[in-house]
């Protein structure tokens, strides 16, 4: 069970805490509204979101982050340092984007008794590939979500994979469209499924968790 940071309607709450294994993002914000059970945080390692969460001992001794056994950093530190000079010529703006907290995520994880994984690039080169062929404009990088959700496809050949509290939307600079359009895609070849929301939706002004000034996987 992949659980975003969007809208979850609290009926899915027992649906979501009886799954083999939970990743939650973040801040874990949809904690409140679809249980506490954790196994995996899924964080955005690089940039403000990482400096937010390292310095918040909230986040530290959260609920949720407590419960969970495993951290999974979602940017490879080499794929990012990687990336810093491009975006220094076409995002200046991003001047913090690639900063790297990864070694901080792993001392955390060190003094928790948490394991700290980081997800190999070669999943963030296989997305970008993937969402090519949606031809999504100009982007930065995937949504942390996107690289989640590929890596547990990696990972989990042939499990029942479903996703909630995700919108697809949030910062503009990662390609919700087309990420959208894979999404759905694997839905309807029976590779993911998806809890659907009951409700309303209704965006939050909360940081998103790929985005510079944003805090959530959505």
């Amino acid at each position: 069970m992949i659980v975003g940071n969007g809208e979850i309607d609290p009926r899915y709450a027992t649906t979501i805490e009886t799954a083999d294994l939970i990743v939650r993002f973040n801040d874990c914000r949809s904690s409140t509204s679809s249980g506490l059970r954790t196994d995996v945080v899924a964080v955005c390692n690089t940039g403000r979101p990482a400096k937010i969460m390292l310095e918040s001992n909230a986040w530290r001794s959260h609920p949720a982050v407590m419960k969970a056994k495993e951290i999974w950093c979602v940017r490879d530190p080499r794929k990012f340092a990687a990336l810093r000079p491009v975006l220094a010529v076409r995002h200046p703006e991003l001047d913090d984007f690639c900063d790297d907290g990864t070694p901080e995520f792993q001392a955390f994880c060190g003094a928790n008794g948490k394991q700290c994984i980081v997800i190999d690039e070669r999943i963030h080169d296989w997305v970008d590939d993937a969402l090519h062929l949606y031809h999504p404009s100009p982007y930065v990088v995937p949504s942390s979500g996107m690289i989640v959700i590929a890596s547990v496809l990696d990972q989990f050949p042939g499990a029942r994979i479903t996703i909630v509290g995700f919108g697809h939307e949030g910062w503009e600079l990662h390609p919700f469209a087309a990420e959208k359009r894979l999404v759905e895609d694997y839905i309807s070849l029976g590779k993911l499924r998806r809890l659907e929301a009951r409700r309303a939706f209704r965006p939050s002004t909360t940081l998103d968790a790929a985005g510079p000034t944003e805090f959530t996987s959505r």
